[in-house]
């Protein structure tokens, strides 16, 4: 009798060690899961605000730059095609990554285009409006690149937790997979050039 309640003890104990050391390995995805997601939001946020100041620089724009009508047509189409791209944190993967970053670059493409052809135009260069816009873009541009860094150091310690062994067998069952990352944009690994 004594034999088997050790055999049984030992059992029990081992079941108990496995059954804890999966639900704090699974806790823990589920916690680094929410906080990808969550920084996923913050980057969102910023594309949202950047989204949210292109119609009051058009119309800010539009007022003095007649001329202008085909850059800033460009604008509002690259800004509609941007938030019609969504992206579920849950179920990111590299092609909707790659689509999300498209469409963000397109409006990143757009809007220097406008603020370059803004250049001719010496009046609105001095409206306040325009100025104050053109702060608050650039500053929306500084958070975007900072929550995009944000998101990737979260994704990167995330994606460390889901293929580590032996959490890879937990994070499988589980259904926990890696995220994508923010990638550079195309040319940005080349230094420009600078002529004197």
């Amino acid at each position: 009798m004594k034999k088997s309640t050790v055999i049984i003890t030992i059992l029990v104990v081992l079941v108990g060690i496995v059954f804890f050391w999966y639900t704090g390995v699974y806790n823990k995805l589920v916690s680094m899961e929410e906080t990808v997601t969550a920084q996923w939001g913050n980057v969102e946020n910023q594309y949202q605000r950047r989204s949210d100041l292109i119609p009051n620089l058009v119309s800010t724009v539009k007022g003095y730059a007649n001329h202008e009508q085909a850059t800033l047509q460009g604008v509002v189409e690259a800004r509609a095609k941007a938030t019609s791209v969504s992206i579920d944190p849950t179920n990111m993967t590299e092609e909707s990554m790659a689509q999300f970053q498209a469409a963000q670059g397109q409006v990143s493409s757009s809007l220097s285009r406008l603020l370059v052809s803004i250049e001719a135009y010496p009046d609105l260069k001095a409206n306040q409006n325009f100025m104050d816009l053109q702060a608050q873009l650039e500053q929306t541009e500084n958070r975007i690149s900072v929550q995009r860094q944000r998101f990737n150091d979260v994704a990167q310690e995330y994606n460390a937790l889901v293929r580590k062994f032996p959490n890879n067998m937990i994070a499988n069952m589980s259904g926990f997979n890696t995220k994508p990352y923010f990638k550079s944009d195309a040319g940005a690994e080349r230094a420009p050039e600078v002529q004197f």
